[in-house]
């Protein structure tokens, strides 16, 4: 073959390899450019922000080694260096990244800043090729036979440092992608594998095909096959993302309003369903304070004020038009500072009807209840009422005696209540005065021998008469116990059972003494001592109410609780002047002389 073909094959061997090589890193670049577009397009708010510097840097870094295969001298050679070596120092740190991300891994802020300070710092020193032998000693330039660029370099030691640098997160990247493999169900193991796939192309392209024939870098190759494997991954990020998801349906169905406000009540903004169920925050301006705003004072503003105030003022219910909204307020979150409150807002008007419908039939069942009720604790009462006339009709000596005592103890409780330094409830005293007409009712178990007898007990008549007391307090037990008032039971009892007890500790049937004797028993131990001396029986005259009184006040301390002194003595004007009012009524006595078998 003649000399000038073989000049002419060589020469066009020669370009046609430097072509393929330009064609091959421009190709690389274009379609990461490409692909990072896509991603652009695909983008979500709610995407890692390490993903996002991947695909702004594999362009960056493919460029570089485009303009490697373009370099004309020695300063383009050096440029183009630096430029595609932004990849090795920091693509490999967002990898990582993305990986602790995507397998929930929390990596603590301070060692993210150091990790970030390194790869700074081993940027730093590529930068000072051609000026400090720190990442390389020395580089030149040549041409090689088949025309392609050949860089000649003398590592410096920060090339080693770099080498160790990138091998660390590879490893530390395959090690936490296998540990979520196996350990962690919470992570999807196709995004596992499809990390596990970037991982693997630059190691290989890195470290054991750096060059194909001495030829072409397949780092660039191995880069875009990342990109379109991220782009998988993107295409599904948000779906394992639960909180972006709920809250992305929630607001593209628009059911729901959002408005934002700050900490010092300025808007922030809202959803298009929020201006559809407050039209007047279309003429509200971003920034501008609601708490001035004539349209929001009522509403946006009194939410938020209250709710600042009180976190329990988290719910309101808000009419307009006719419509009826469910107001809600949660703190509005920039990670997890506290920046504002997020106030969402659902027209609520079929529920709310339907609830205020079911509101009104329970209203009024509750009315039929409770009427019933009344009717069946009235029935009840006057069943007590009756046993207790009943068992006072059997007693010749206390005719009247229920309903003088009953008045009493109302006359000393009003009393009590005026200042009510004893702290009682109103319910306490409305149930001492109901369980007043019981006191007596263990009387029933007491022989007519012995309750009819005409003058006064034998030792051992009075000890069988003393049991009326724990009788009935039986009694009302066994009548009160299916009762879902607890507490009017509890008083009835002690009131049968106690109001025989004395302050000293002499009475019976137990020998209390002092405050172990239940108040509402000192109370009717009073009331019941006072009818006693002041009413005629058939065995004695009834005394004046002077000397009543005095018997009533040589008795406290020893007899009586000496606490309720004061009450007695304001309640004593009305006591007489109600006794007085009785003293016209005839006293009925009974006859009925049969006595208990």
């Amino acid at each position: 073959m003649p000399p000038f073909y073989k000049v002419a094959l060589y020469f066009f061997t020669k370009n046609s390899i430097l072509l393929s090589m330009n064609i091959y890193y421009s190709i690389c670049f274009d379609i990461s450019l490409v692909l990072s577009l896509v991603y652009v397009f695909m983008w979500h708010k709610h995407f890692d922000t390490h993903f996002s510097l991947i695909f702004a840097f594999i362009p960056v870094a493919n460029m570089g080694y485009l303009l490697f295969a373009e370099s004309d001298n020695i300063g383009e050679l050096i440029m183009s260096i630096k430029i595609f070596y932004i990849g090795g120092c920091f693509l490999v740190f967002f990898i990582l990244m993305c990986v602790l991300d995507r397998c929930k891994i929390k990596l603590s802020r301070f060692l993210r800043v150091a990790l970030m300070l390194i790869n700074s710092l081993l940027y730093a020193s590529i930068l000072t090729i051609g000026k400090l032998p720190l990442f390389y000693k020395s580089i030149t330039m040549e041409i090689g036979e088949n025309g392609q660029i050949i860089a000649n370099k003398e590592y410096g030691p920060m090339h080693a440092v770099f080498m160790i640098v990138i091998m660390a997160y590879f490893i530390g990247s395959l090690m936490i992608l296998l540990y979520t493999r196996f350990r962690k169900k919470d992570v999807s193991i196709l995004t596992i594998r499809l990390l596990a796939i970037p991982e693997l192309m630059c190691i290989i392209a890195y470290f054991f095909a750096k060059k194909v024939g001495g030829v072409v870098e397949l780092v660039p190759a191995a880069y875009v096959l990342s990109q379109v494997v991220y782009l998988i991954i993107a295409n599904r990020l948000v779906l394992y993302d639960i909180n972006a998801v709920n809250a992305d349906s929630i607001m593209e169905a628009g059911e729901k309003g959002f408005i934002a406000v700050d900490f010092n009540y300025h808007y922030l903004g809202c959803n298009d369903t929020a201006k559809k169920f407050l039209p007047h925050l279309e003429n509200v301006k971003v920034d501008s304070s609601i708490k001035k705003s004539p349209l929001l004072q009522d509403n946006v503003y009194l939410w938020a004020h209250k709710f600042k105030h009180d976190e329990k003022n988290d719910h309101f219910i808000y009419r307009r038009g006719g419509r009826i909204y469910n107001v809600e307020m949660v703190y509005l979150f920039d990670g997890k500072l506290k920046r504002g409150y997020s106030i969402s807002i659902v027209d609520d008007t079929k529920n709310q009807n339907h609830i205020e419908l079911i509101n009104r039939f329970n209203a009024k069942l509750r009315d039929e209840v409770e009427e019933k009720t009344q009717h069946l604790i009235e029935m009840h009462d006057n069943l007590i009422l009756s046993m207790a006339a009943m068992v006072e009709s059997r007693d010749n000596s206390t005719g009247g005696h229920i309903k003088r005592t009953s008045e009493g103890v109302r006359i000393l409780i009003d009393e009590i209540l005026k200042g009510n330094e004893l702290d009682l409830s109103e319910e306490f005293c409305k149930d001492i005065v109901k369980a007043a007409p019981m006191h007596d009712l263990g009387k029933i178990a007491v022989p007519d021998s012995i309750l009819r007898k005409k003058g006064r007990f034998e030792p051992w008549e009075y000890e069988k008469m003393k049991k009326h007391a724990p009788a009935g307090a039986k009694i009302i037990h066994e009548i009160l116990k299916d009762t879902d008032d607890e507490h009017f039971r509890k008083i009835a009892e002690n009131v049968a059972k106690y109001h025989h007890e004395r302050w000293d500790g002499s009475g019976y049937p137990e020998h209390l003494k002092g405050e172990d004797i239940p108040i509402e028993a000192r109370i009717m131990a009073i009331a019941d001592v006072y009818d006693a001396l002041v009413s005629k029986r058939v065995y004695k005259d009834s005394m004046s109410f002077e000397e009543a009184d005095k018997i009533i006040m040589l008795g406290m301390g020893n007899q009586f609780d000496e606490n309720l002194k004061p009450y007695y003595l304001s309640a004593k004007p009305r006591l007489e002047e109600y006794y007085s009012s009785l003293e016209n009524e005839p006293f009925i006595v009974n006859t009925d002389d049969d006595e208990d078998e």
